[in-house]
């Protein structure tokens, strides 16, 4: 009822929901079913967001054409969790609302009763979803960093809203901590933006302030005891070596990366008082895997500091995940993948904001179906809010979002890709493991399998055609589940090992 309520068709494939301080739908507390049932959750093109179903597991086959079976012995790897990015944008968006409706949308993503998200990625000062330029040490010459201090952005926006979201969290949030920019002065172009790397050599006096730029943001946030579960090396270290890049960047290779760490980042956060902190290389879009991977960490004195491998979403149409993924993956299995940024509506021909964007859903569910089916451990999202023209962004480099602010009304819109996100994020606890899955027959589906830490297994399906399809599924452990995947739908199956 709720659901109708909030219903708005703005003529993009599907619905997106209309909140304010008081209405919102929300798929509410989910637990394990008990044993011998099973729930499923659905959302589709026709407007279905999580629609809660549930029955019994049989005994026997219902004869299915096509059977899914559950393969608990292929284990595989662990999830670390999912989530989205507390920009300046998202925060000004976020906090541009009355304080009810900022309370009903931090809940949609943090708590319970929402997607429970449990990472959020934190830009270390501007980036182009900011409304200026940037760093926390623009002193020039500063070497010493006497100078550094967080932003108003981060005091008095960032900060009270990452707080809060924790707040409404019941597990502690994995925040995670990019920088795009080192200060101009620390560079060889002399500016935020543009070809430009850092000045001399690792091991030397630019590089090691850089380095020390990360332990004195960690410092400033453990003030507002809010403690850092990983860093990147830098967003997309490939942007600053571009001519004429137009937002904020700082260029690397994977040897001046490897040689940065090595020499000096890694150090520097190992003596710090937070060597607990992970570090993630890359942060970058995934075709520069395996070659990243492979000049990084076959390098010894690096790879002891490092943990993960941060990839971006951005050219995944022409970057098979086996080639790039599970390639990585098998050369250096003790460091995990993990999806670091995607955004909807960043192509030049399709950009900006589609409210109830039906195709934006499935690629979102596409992704991040194939990247946990090639080893990647979770999926994080960019912007958590966005205006109506997808800001704001001081580089007009606009973008879609899986929540859209409307301030004018004191409303938001939840679009059909944060129904998506949340299929993952409500349901793959952190540590749940992924198992095998196999098919009876060839089919259409896209299908991943996990068994969370509470013993129960989750199962998600995606149908990207025209068509139902029956299928059942098959465990062996408990029994046979029957089944419908409607057409462009996604549907999540959870039930409870015997």
């Amino acid at each position: 009822s709720v659901l109708l309520l909030c219903w708005r068709n703005f003529g993009h494939g599907s619905v997106a929901c209309e909140c304010n301080s008081t209405r919102c739908d929300s798929p509410g507390a989910v637990g394990s079913p008990p044993v011998g049932r099973f729930l499923t959750f659905l959302t589709s093109r026709e407007g279905k967001r999580l629609e809660k179903g549930q029955g019994f597991v049989r005994n026997g086959t219902a004869g299915a054409a096509l059977k899914l079976t559950v393969e608990a012995s292929q284990k595989y790897q662990r999830i670390r969790g999912f989530g989205g990015a507390m920009t300046d944008a998202a925060a000004m968006n976020i906090l541009s609302l009355s304080v009810g409706a900022q309370d009903k949308l931090l809940r949609q993503y943090f708590s319970p009763e929402g997607a429970e998200y449990n990472v959020v990625r934190v830009p270390m000062a501007s980036c182009d979803f900011s409304t200026r330029l940037y760093t926390y040490a623009d002193t020039p010459e500063d070497f010493q960093l006497l100078n550094f201090t967080l932003a108003p952005e981060d005091l008095q926006m960032k900060i009270p809203l990452l707080q809060r979201a924790q707040a409404l969290s019941p597990r502690p949030l994995s925040l995670l901590a990019s920088a795009w920019s080192a200060p101009a002065w620390l560079k060889t172009n002399g500016a935020l933006i543009g070809k430009g790397t850092l000045k001399g050599v690792a091991g030397g006096k630019a590089h090691k302030t850089w380095a020390n730029y990360y332990v004195r943001f960690l410092d400033e946030y453990s003030k507002h005891n809010l403690t850092f579960w990983a860093m990147t090396t830098g967003n997309e270290p490939t942007a600053g070596m571009m001519t004429n890049y137009s937002f904020q960047a700082l260029g690397f290779t994977p040897e001046t990366q490897r040689d940065w760490v090595s020499l000096d980042l890694g150090p520097a956060i190992a003596l710090s008082k937070y060597p607990k902190t992970q570090l993630l290389i890359l942060d970058d879009q995934r075709l520069l895997l395996p070659h990243w991977a492979r000049v990084v960490l076959n390098d010894i004195h690096a790879a002891r500091y490092i943990h993960g491998i941060g990839v971006h979403w951005y050219f995944d149409r022409i970057a098979p995940a086996d080639l790039t993924l599970s390639t990585t993956h098998h050369l250096f299995p003790e460091y995990y993948l993990f999806g670091t940024e995607a955004c909807a509506g960043w192509i030049p021909l399709d950009r900006g904001v589609k409210l109830g964007s039906w195709d934006r859903a499935e690629e979102y569910a596409h992704d991040i179906t194939e990247d946990l089916n090639h080893y990647v451990t979770g999926w994080t999202d960019w912007n958590l809010a966005l205006d109506m023209g997808g800001g704001p962004n001081w580089a007009k480099n606009f973008a879609d979002s899986t929540i859209i602010v409307d301030k004018t009304r004191d409303i938001f819109y939840k679009q059909p890709t944060f129904y998506v996100m949340t299929h993952f994020s409500k349901f793959l606890l952190e540590g749940s493991q992924r198992v095998g899955v196999s098919f009876s027959a060839h089919t259409d589906l896209e299908v991943t399998a996990f068994i969370r830490p509470d013993k129960s297994t989750v199962m998600t399906v995606l149908n990207r055609s025209d068509r139902d399809v029956q299928f059942e599924v098959w465990d062996p452990a408990t029994g046979y589940i029957p089944s419908v995947s409607p057409g462009h739908s996604i549907l999540t199956v959870i039930w409870q090992a015997q």
